[in-house]
């Protein structure tokens, strides 16, 4: 069965920086495409961000110059480094392959504010 353990967020000033880690325990993993997605309280969940087994990355709008997603192979693991967080950018985030399985994980919550 598939398990994904998301982590690293927590609360951060507008402006600063997270690195968040996704462990994706299912195998061939280095075979899927992976995401990032997030849910802010009240809205649908989405993704944004996203990498392709040869890398190819592709972002949302609103994360497209201050996300970076990146994976690693060897460690089942995909990351997320955020810049410049926004209050907006506020929400849980999950990772998933994409487009994404029936599992999820518990995701981890990020809390921009001052």
């Amino acid at each position: 069965q598939v398990q994904l353990v998301e982590s690293g967020g927590g609360w951060v000033q507008p402006g600063g920086s997270l690195k968040l880690s996704c462990i994706i325990s299912r195998p061939l993993f280095s075979s899927y495409s992976l995401g990032w997605y997030r849910q802010i309280r009240g809205n649908e969940r989405e993704r944004i961000a996203r990498i392709s087994r040869d890398g190819t990355t592709a972002y949302g709008y609103d994360v497209k110059g201050r996300f970076t997603i990146s994976r690693d192979d060897a460690r089942n693991t995909v990351y997320l480094e955020m810049e410049h967080l926004r209050s907006d950018d506020s929400a849980v985030y999950y990772c998933n392959s994409n487009p994404p399985g029936d599992t999820w994980g518990q995701g981890t919550r990020v809390t921009v504010s001052s």
